[in-house]
């Protein structure tokens, strides 16, 4: 590569990711987060329940529960399992009998609890995990600004690892092995962010083409509305497997209808190592009711296999079948891969445990990154109002994504000692938290303060965490270990491990400190001894 293209994929490499820094910083704290979603919602909760993504209820007492409260007949209901917890969530479209209530001709959504069937709102429903988890495509921004926002994001730090790839590709595999600790500060922060950049390449790949994906479909799509189904969107998510079948509404009520509890269970019986995730029933209680089982196979058989049954409630014929063990349509593939890739979830704990320390590890490459931009523009021939203002910027920056780490913390504590906590609390206590500690490193306008004291004060909180859970619950991480709550003892060790290696750190900085000191008293010791015998050395005189 000649030096004028080299030129330029640098500076578009910097140019692009200083612009995205601090987006993308935020978008792998809360991910790495997220790959434990639903342990630390169960946590949070103290729900111990079976790693599964199978609906496992009495169907038929939630129905009947649910028609007490709601009057269902006529109306069409979705129920699904997003997420390994407790509760599902059910969708009660409006009553499509013309002689219904106006009540009943209301939508619903709710959350609703397997074992209890007690209903929950979803602001009432509302926990960590949930607000981590969608922190990291900041959707607590208004839709579609923050979903747009992550998408063109994620969009842009693809840009910028394919121009550090294309910047560093001559020496990418000598650099790997490069790291020169005792060198100038530039150099270090270099040394660091090309090596463990190229360590978690794969993984910011990976999640940079999926988070556009995912955020972006929709204006991707957008185009193909208008050009091939005349601005007919409805029909677009029908071929793309979004939308579910209009059932005609027969008005006349179903005297007998097959128990939804044996229409699942035959769905299990004609499908081995099938989990149902979703249920979705058509025309409640009227003779044209129609119930369709739908899941996906489990991803040690197959690493994506969705399947449906949809049943004739009258008869409990089959009127449609998508076996999930035949090969899936060439969309279904891709949806479905794409997903797994993103979630990470085909591989166990394991698995998401690395891509956990990944995230984290490529927060430290964004800050790595920043750090190269300022160090190399603290040179004297800048400036000094530039160099002020640059540093200045690095501050706010640093103030920013570190103070994550510490309100984060607080956070953990606060929502296992303050139950229930619900969307206002969250959305009240980690914003203005997070704000405060920003603007308290801010206004100290020390960086190394600030890199300092957020790893201590998140470290020390993080090891708080699974003693405040032990004092509240009961719930000892070795206790949890022995009775094979997994969920819950691995959100205790997460956090034991990054106290403990927070203070580690913290210790080699103070080390690192003193050593300098020491190294620098050394030499003004060794300076004066050298001075006091020049200045006593004997006088001859020559006879």
């Amino acid at each position: 590569m000649d030096n004028r293209l080299h030129n330029i994929f640098f500076h578009t490499h910097t140019i692009s990711g200083i612009v995205i820094s601090v987006l993308l910083y935020v978008i792998f704290f809360a991910g790495s987060f997220s790959f434990f979603r639903d342990e630390i919602v169960n946590w949070e909760r103290n729900h111990s329940i079976t790693s599964t993504e199978d609906i496992t209820m009495d169907y038929d007492a939630a129905m009947q529960s649910l028609d007490e409260k709601y009057d269902l007949h006529g109306r069409d209901i979705a129920i699904g399992k997003y997420y390994i917890e407790r509760r599902v969530g059910v969708n009660l479209g409006a009553s499509k009998d013309s002689l219904a209530s106006d009540q009943a001709k209301e939508s619903h959504f709710f959350y609703l609890d397997t074992e209890t069937h007690e209903t929950a709102k979803y602001e009432e429903s509302y926990t960590l995990g949930e607000f981590l988890y969608r922190l990291h495509f900041f959707a607590q921004i208004p839709y579609p600004a923050g979903y747009y926002l992550s998408g063109f994001t994620a969009f842009f730090f693809l840009f910028a690892i394919l121009t550090g790839v294309l910047v560093h590709w001559n020496k990418i595999v000598s650099n790997f092995y490069t790291f020169r600790p005792w060198a100038k500060l530039k150099t270090i922060w270099t040394d660091a962010h090309t090596a463990l950049g190229t360590i978690g390449l794969p993984f910011q790949f990976v999640y940079a083409v999926t988070g556009a994906f995912f955020m972006l479909q929709a204006l991707l799509v957008a185009p193909s509305v208008f050009v091939f189904y005349d601005g007919d969107q409805g029909k677009l998510y029908e071929e793309l497997g979004y939308s579910e079948p209009e059932i005609e509404y027969g008005y006349q009520a179903l005297e007998k209808p097959m128990s939804i509890n044996e229409l699942v269970a035959r769905t299990r019986t004609q499908w081995i190592d099938f989990d149902i995730h979703h249920l979705h029933i058509f025309n409640y209680g009227d003779a044209n009711m129609h119930v369709s089982v739908e899941g996906i196979t489990r991803k040690d058989v197959k690493f994506t296999g969705p399947g449906k049954m949809v049943f004739n409630a009258s008869t409990g014929e089959v009127v449609d079948e998508v076996d999930p063990f035949m090969r899936a349509s060439y969309l279904e593939g891709v949806k479905n891969s794409l997903y797994r890739l993103h979630y990470g979830d085909y591989g166990g704990y394991g698995l998401r445990i690395i891509s956990f320390g990944l995230g984290l590890l490529s927060c430290f490459v964004i800050l790595s990154g920043v750090m190269i931009w300022l160090v190399a523009r603290n040179k004297k021939h800048i400036p000094e109002k530039k160099r002020r203002f640059n540093e200045w910027v690095v501050n706010i920056y640093l103030a920013i994504c570190l103070g994550m780490y510490p309100i984060t913390a607080l956070t953990f504590i606060a929502v296992k000692v303050i139950q229930p906590t619900g969307m206002s609390f969250l959305y009240s206590f980690y914003f203005i938290g997070w704000l405060v500690i920003a603007a308290f490193f801010t206004w100290k306008k020390d960086i190394a303060f600030t890199n300092k004291y957020s790893l201590l004060s998140g470290g020390i909180l993080g090891l708080i965490i699974p003693v405040v859970n032990g004092v509240v619950t009961g719930n000892w991480f070795w206790l949890t270990f022995m009775n094979q709550q997994f969920g819950f003892f691995l959100v205790d060790t997460l956090w034991i491990a990054a106290g403990v290696i927070s203070l580690f750190a913290v210790r080699q900085i103070n080390k690192k400190k003193r050593d300098q000191l020491g190294e620098q008293n050394g030499q003004a010791s060794r300076k004066k001894r050298q001075k006091i015998s020049v200045n006593h050395q004997p006088v001859t005189t020559e006879v």
